[in-house]
């Protein structure tokens, strides 16, 4: 019997160029900050002078750059949409000898598969430009066009033809700062080129060439001017060069940071590591100090291609580098002074003194421990010196504080039975307890998440036994930070900001569930002047302040003016109180996914608390106390830290032996 032998059809195929180029720009072109970031970066390797960026709908219906750089002929104009076309790579050497920003020939190919392209370029010896016009990797027009010399690349409708990944996007507001973010980072590492930043039509940045000092200034605010310490260190493996923040220029969040490589941005927790450390003991754990690094090195020692973005980046030895930048940053600051020092070059004056230079004698000798002043230095005439006595029970000074061997019988020093009800002294989630234990010798708790509230005007009255504080009883402040409050089952020791700032959270949540908190007009209304990036960050927050009783409206260019604030809140100095909104929120932003208001509204608590330190009266603590314990959790803030420790009654007593 003969076989039929069936051929089937092959199903591998070479997919078309447009969707190829699709596939690929998934990679290269994440959102429109990502194509900013190609076309200014191919505008710097154009050794372009003067860059305007111009965006809509936060690149979403255009992003625009114009440069004044070499300019493209016809045929390089039609190659660079080729995927892997690239005027700076020509044979594999040149892959471990990067010095320009783009290099993989991917980018405009990327653009030109996922939005609307028109380019109009010209050469310095080109009687006439060009213009193309590319949709969806496919070129619709193609013609002469008078134009300056360089390139004016346009990208409309970005993923028009991806509807699922324009639909991922995020708003307005929050892409314009990945642009600005992206802008910032290549206006920093090039200051002798002209910037400028155009949204909607409005001027957002103009930067004029100059020194790295003048630019970061001009980004970050001439409030940074005083606070910025120069970094200068060459060797012959790298130079490191830039500038640090001071110690008090430190932020609670993250977004001063900048470290380029060889004039490229990157991310590296393993430098940022070596950078916190040159700080260390300078500023708080969780602060963080501000920094522009440059780091040449051979291009060789790098490897640029190990993120599409081109962001992180792995050297060949990190351990000198990471030695070399700790290095730099420490010997910066001790050159300002801005860490105390050690000279050992000894002065030749000091040499000749008589003090040095001459021995004591023992004449010299006996005539100072035979006056007075040396007598009172003496052991005996010592303040702390007392006379040894037999009699004197000071010998056994240890037995006050080792107790006896456990017995079955009550006395000092006995060993309680642990109440299983209570959370162990050593928990870990109670910060601060196990030292405090240490200390006293026994366990010190704070009461478990209760559901129950103390006795308060109005409340329903808890179960017998559980914590309350007493009415009516003495307050008293320790330290003007901890209000000491009786209960009925011993007494608490209280935070008083961490308290206020629980009050105002359940405060500030209830009323935004409800209405608008009530606004309080300013008299004098006050203007300030922000960052690009925070000024776009408050315009985003401004619907939710509004809420919250923040009346802030935009005053020009990255200008605001405040026309009211919370009616519980006092007036003056507006704008520090807005400015510390704003790192408060970038915070929680960084930290936690909750939504915009309730970050926000974190954010006002925390601010608006009473700080530690401050002086409260008999009055303000009763009431502090009594709204405390109104909450629905008086024993947290809304971040999670305790706002009173408890010190039960018989643990107190134990301390005494009773």
């Amino acid at each position: 019997m003969q076989q039929i032998k069936v051929e089937l059809p092959d199903i591998i195929h070479l997919l078309p160029d447009n969707i190829a180029n699709q596939i690929a720009a998934g990679e290269v072109i994440q959102r429109p900050a990502s194509a900013v970031k190609e076309l200014l970066e191919n505008a710097v390797d154009a050794e372009a002078t003067e860059i305007k960026l111009i965006v809509q709908d936060a690149g979403k219906s255009l992003i625009q750059v114009v440069d004044n750089g070499k300019g493209m002929s016809e045929t390089d104009a039609r190659m660079a949409f080729e995927r892997h076309a690239t005027s700076k790579i020509k044979n594999i050497d040149d892959l471990f000898h990067i010095r320009t920003m783009g290099f993989r020939g991917e980018a405009l190919a990327s653009i030109a598969a996922v939005a609307q392209v028109e380019l109009k370029t010209k050469r310095e010896e080109d009687e006439t430009g060009v213009c193309l016009e590319i949709e969806n990797s496919k070129v619709v027009r193609q013609e002469p066009v008078a134009c300056p010399r360089g390139s004016n690349f346009a990208m409309k409708n970005l993923f028009f033809n991806v509807p699922a990944r324009r639909n991922f996007l995020k708003s307005n507001a929050a892409e314009m700062r990945h642009i600005v973010d992206e802008f910032t980072r290549v206006a920093l590492a090039f200051p002798s080129i002209f910037f400028s930043l155009t949204g909607n039509g409005q001027q957002l940045m103009h930067l004029e060439k100059g020194s790295l000092k003048q630019r970061i200034v001009q980004i970050l605010g001439p409030t940074q001017n005083a606070k910025l310490v120069s970094v200068q260190e060459n060797t012959d493996y790298l130079n490191i060069y830039g500038f640090v923040g001071k110690p008090e220029a430190a932020r609670k969040t993250r977004g001063d940071q900048f470290l380029f490589v060889n004039q490229r941005f990157i991310r590296s927790p393993y430098l940022n590591h070596a950078i916190m450390n040159a700080y260390h003991d300078m500023i708080a754990p969780d602060s963080y100090p501000l920094y522009v690094l440059f780091i040449d090195l051979d291009p060789t020692q790098v490897d640029i291609n190990v993120h599409p973005t081109k962001q992180e980046i792995k050297f060949e030895d990190e351990k000198i580098v990471y030695a070399f930048v700790q290095a730099a940053v420490k010997h910066a600051l001790a050159q300002f002074s801005v860490t105390p020092t050690l000279d050992f070059d000894l002065d030749p004056n000091i040499q000749r003194l008589d003090a040095v230079s001459k021995p004591v004698s023992e004449e010299k000798k006996a005539s100072v421990t035979a006056s007075s002043l040396y007598q009172t230095f003496t052991q005996k005439n010592q303040a702390h010196f007392i006379e040894p006595n037999q009699k004197s029970n000071l010998k056994n000074w240890k037995d006050f504080y080792e107790s006896p061997a456990p017995s079955q019988s009550s006395g000092p020093g006995q060993s309680l039975p642990k109440d299983p009800a209570l959370p162990s002294h050593s928990d870990p989630d109670l910060p601060g307890l196990s030292e405090a234990s240490s200390i006293l010798g026994s366990p010190i708790t704070r009461t478990p998440m209760p559901e129950e509230a103390p006795a308060i005007p109005g409340m329903p009255r808890p179960a017998a036994g559980k914590l309350q504080p007493i009415e009516g009883a003495p307050l008293q402040q320790l330290l003007n930070t901890y209000i000491v409050t009786p209960t009925n089952r011993g007494f608490i020791l209280v935070h008083q900001q961490s308290a206020h700032e629980r009050v105002l959270y359940e405060r500030y949540a209830a009323a935004s569930k409800e209405k608008a908190i009530p606004s309080q007009k300013s008299l004098f209304p006050v203007t300030f002047q922000l960052s690009a990036s925070d000024a776009i960050l408050l315009q985003e927050l401004s619907p939710d302040l509004l809420i919250l009783g923040y009346q802030v409206e935009p005053f020009g260019k990255d200008s605001f003016i405040v026309h009211g604030t919370p009616a519980d809140t006092g007036q003056g100095n507006e704008k520090a109180i807005l400015e510390l909104l704003l790192e408060q929120f970038k915070h929680f932003t960084s930290d936690m996914k909750f939504s915009r208001r309730e970050k926000l509204i974190r954010s006002m608590a925390r601010q608006q608390a009473i700080r530690a330190g401050r002086i409260l009266d008999s009055s303000e603590m009763k009431t502090l106390i009594e709204e405390l314990f109104a909450t629905r959790q008086p024993n947290v803030t809304p971040g999670g830290e305790p706002t009173y420790i408890e010190f039960r009654k018989e643990y107190v007593e134990k301390l005494f032996g009773k």
